[in-house]
């Protein structure tokens, strides 16, 4: 993939079919690191399917019989000399704490770093196809923090006004906009 952003929304499609209600993205940048966490509260998985997740051939899907998404963040990130961790409890052996981490580290420095790309495009993206998850999204580093977090704007909101409404979608997209065109003034 030629944007992180675009594993981003791959690894967040995977926690939406995992049933999860609140998904958090996290990217947390240093001198020399881009660190990516995507987790969520969803149905997990199982040993064995952890086990495989990273293999392109070991898929859960019934469209096809190759899932690309975990593979090529793994190969993004260790292109970098960076790593991913996969973390998962499944919902049949944890009914009450059940969810999913990944963690994916990349080496800025790298010259095979790939660029973050338009995560706020992929935010907006990832809420108005699952306006009933809540997101919490962060990007921090020590000279910067930008942050959304859609349970503050339900609370906001209320009940009537469903995330995906154009004009939402729109006010979160510039929301987000607004705070990174902040970071260069």
């Amino acid at each position: 993939m030629k944007e992180l952003s675009l594993n981003v929304l791959d690894v967040a499609k995977n926690s939406v079919k995992a049933r999860a209600t609140l998904i958090g993205i996290s990217l947390e940048e240093t001198e020399e690191t881009l660190t990516l966490t995507v987790t969520d509260n969803g149905c997990g998985m199982t040993a064995e399917i952890l086990r495989g997740v990273i293999d392109p051939f070991c898929t859960t899907r019934t469209t096809r019989k190759v899932g690309m998404g975990i593979p090529l963040l793994k190969m993004a990130a260790e292109q970098t000399g960076g790593e991913v961790r996969i973390t998962s409890r499944h919902e049949s052996e944890y009914p009450d704490t059940h969810g999913t981490e990944v963690i994916a580290i990349f080496r800025k420095n790298h010259i095979d770093f790939t660029p973050l790309g338009d995560i706020v495009s992929t935010m907006t993206t990832l809420i108005q196809g699952s306006p009933q998850i809540d997101f919490e999204f962060l990007h921090v580093s020590d000279r910067f923090r930008v942050s959304l977090d859609t349970r503050q704007l339900r609370e906001i909101l209320g009940e009537e006004i469903p995330l995906s409404s154009p004009e939402i979608l729109l006010w979160i997209s510039q929301y987000l906009g607004e705070q990174y065109e902040n970071l260069s003034n």
